[in-house]
C-alpha cells in the first residue's frame, strides 16, 4: 500500500456515537408497520379518539373505584329531602326517596359497563365462531348457519327481548340482581350475535381466498390451525369496530330495557334504573331525569366516537 493511501485513509474519520444512534433510529422510521402498528400511530393523531378515550378513562375508573368519587351511600333514604333541587350538599339533588343522585349516577355507572361490556364480548364471541366458520368452509354449512342467523335477525329487538326476560324472569318472582343482570347480558347477545356474525363471515370469505391461506393449507395445515393462526387475526379489525360501537349501544338497550320494566330493577343501581324511577316526575323535577340521562349520553357518545376513529383508523381506503 503505498504512502498515498495510507494516509487518505488516515484522514477519514470514524463514524462517531451521534452517527450511528441517528441511522440506528432512521432504519427504525424506516422499517414497514402492520396493520395494527399504523392503525395505532394515526390513532394518536385523532382528537376524536383521544377525547374518547380520557371519557372512557374516566367511566372505568368510576366504575371500578366509585369510592373515589363520592363517599355517600347510594341506597341511604331520608323522605324529608325526596325530589330536593340540586345544592351544595347534593350537587344533582335528591331522588323521590331521598337518595343523593349524584352518588347513585356515580355507582350506576358499574352496573351499566358491566351489562355493556360482558353483552357485547358475549355477542362478539357467538358471532365470531359462527362467523369464521361459515366464511371459511362455505357450502352447505354456510347456508345452514346464515339461515338460522337471519332467524334471530329477523326479531324485532324489543319484543325479543321482552319475550326472552318475561319468561325467564316472571314480575312475580322477588328480584334477583345476579339473575336479572344475567338475562340481560342474554337477552341482547341472543339478539344481535347475527351482525358480528355477518361481519366476520364477509372478512373470512375474503381472507380464505389470499395466498398466506393457500400456502398453510399447501403445507398441509388443518383448518383448525389456519383458521386460528391466520384467518382471525387478519379478520379481527371489522369486529373491532363493530363491538366499540355496540358496546355503547347496548348500554343504551339496557336503559331502554330498565326503563320499560323489564331490565335491572331496585335494588341494582344503574342509569337506566334512575331514569325508569324518573319518568312519573319529568315535569316537576327534571332534575332526577337530567343527570342519569347525561351520564347515559355522554357515555354512548364516547364509545360512538371511539368506533368511528378505530374504522377510520383500520380502513385501507382512508389512508
Amino acid at each position: 500500500m503505498t504512502e498515498q493511501s495510507t494516509s487518505s485513509l488516515a484522514s477519514d474519520p470514524a463514524p462517531s456515537g451521534s452517527d450511528a444512534a441517528a441511522a440506528k433510529a432512521a432504519a427504525k422510521l424506516e422499517k414497514p408497520r402492520g396493520l395494527w402498528g399504523d392503525a395505532w400511530r394515526d390513532l394518536r393523531r385523532r382528537p376524536t379518539f383521544l377525547i374518547s378515550m380520557a371519557i372512557i378513562f374516566v367511566l372505568l375508573v368510576m366504575a371500578a373505584f366509585p369510592q373515589l368519587f363520592t363517599s355517600v351511600d347510594p341506597n341511604h333514604m331520608d323522605l324529608a329531602r325526596s325530589r330536593q333541587t340540586p345544592s351544595e350538599q347534593a350537587w344533582f339533588g335528591y331522588d323521590t326517596q331521598g337518595r343523593d343522585i349524584y352518588a347513585r349516577a356515580i355507582y350506576g355507572a358499574r352496573a351499566s359497563i358491566i351489562v355493556g361490556v360482558l353483552a357485547t364480548a358475549l355477542t362478539v364471541l357467538i358471532g365470531s365462531v359462527f362467523g369464521l366458520i361459515a366464511g371459511y368452509f362455505g357450502g352447505w354449512l354456510d347456508s345452514v348457519l346464515s339461515r338460522f342467523s337471519e332467524i334471530f335477525l329477523g326479531l324485532p329487538f324489543v319484543l325479543g327481548a321482552i319475550v326472552i326476560l318475561t319468561t325467564l324472569n316472571p314480575a312475580t318472582e322477588a328480584p334477583d340482581a345476579v339473575k336479572i343482570t344475567s338475562l340481560v347480558i342474554l337477552s341482547i347477545s341472543l339478539l344481535s350475535w347475527p351482525i358480528s356474525m355477518r361481519i366476520m363471515r364477509s372478512a373470512a370469505i375474503s381472507a380464505r381466498s389470499q395466498d398466506y391461506v393457500k400456502a398453510a393449507r399447501a403445507l398441509g395445515a388443518g383448518s383448525g390451525r389456519i383458521i386460528l393462526r391466520h384467518l382471525l387475526p387478519n379478520c379481527l379489525a371489522p369486529v373491532l369496530v363493530y363491538a366499540t360501537i355496540a358496546l355503547g349501544a347496548f348500554i343504551a338497550v339496557e336503559a331502554t330495557l330498565s326503563f320499560l320494566g323489564l331490565g335491572l330493577r331496585s335494588p341494582v343501581v344503574s342509569w337506566g334504573v334512575m331514569i325508569a324511577d324518573s319518568r312519573q316526575y319529568i315535569q316537576t323535577s327534571p332534575h332526577l331525569l337530567a343527570f342519569p340521562a347525561a351520564f347515559l349520553v355522554v357515555t354512548v357518545l364516547a364509545f360512538v366516537m371511539l368506533g368511528d376513529a378505530v374504522r377510520d383508523a383500520l380502513d385501507p381506503k382512508q389512508k
